[in-house]
């Protein structure tokens, strides 16, 4: 059940009206999330500005579907784990590639010692040792990788929590909720 509802632009607040028609010119259209960002100003922009910052890494976009799917497996937003699955299989990954992701490994272990890393950073940043960014090192990440993972798990907690906070998941799991 939807908690709070989309926005359109004549309904949403000055700032947020500002943005969306922006994206509106742009694009044509403005998805959920976005229209009930809208809401929150502050919120929406700061999404808007992190999401086109986080575009930047260094991380190649197969892995970083990758590391998308294993965090939303584990916040359990069903709205971005279809998305994230859809650039997944987008960006070439494989049905087998999508499942490990989701279990939160992959079959290259260098993928898999970074997607790891960035489970704990969501479920438990604490126990993160310096011998296990010593091994990411070793393994041939560099250290803008390394502190990129924290932004894009970051990025994920934003919009899975959002999403589930809101309602905005797709309509068999809301008739189970």
């Amino acid at each position: 059940m939807r908690r709070l509802e989309p926005l359109v632009p004549e309904k949403a607040p000055e700032k947020s009206r500002q943005i969306l028609d922006d994206i509106v010119a742009r694009h044509g259209a403005v998805g959920d999330m976005v229209s009930t960002m809208a809401h929150s100003p502050a919120l929406l922009q700061g999404y808007l500005d992190f999401s086109r910052a986080m575009k930047r890494v260094k991380i190649p976009r197969a892995l970083s579907e990758k590391i998308s799917l294993a965090v939303q497996e584990w916040i359990g937003c069903g709205t971005c784990l279809a998305a994230h699955t859809e650039g997944a299989l987008a960006a070439g990954l494989s049905e087998a590639d999508v499942a490990l992701a989701r279990q939160g490994t992959s079959a290259d272990a260098r993928e898999a010692a970074l997607i790891s890393v960035a489970v704990r950073v969501l479920v438990e940043p604490s126990s993160i040792t310096d011998e296990e960014v010593a091994g990411l090192r070793s393994l041939g990440w560099s250290d803008r990788v390394i502190a990129e993972v924290v932004g894009l798990v970051s990025l994920n907690l934003l919009t899975g929590a959002f999403n589930l906070l809101v309602g905005n998941q797709p309509e068999a799991e809301q008739a189970r909720g």
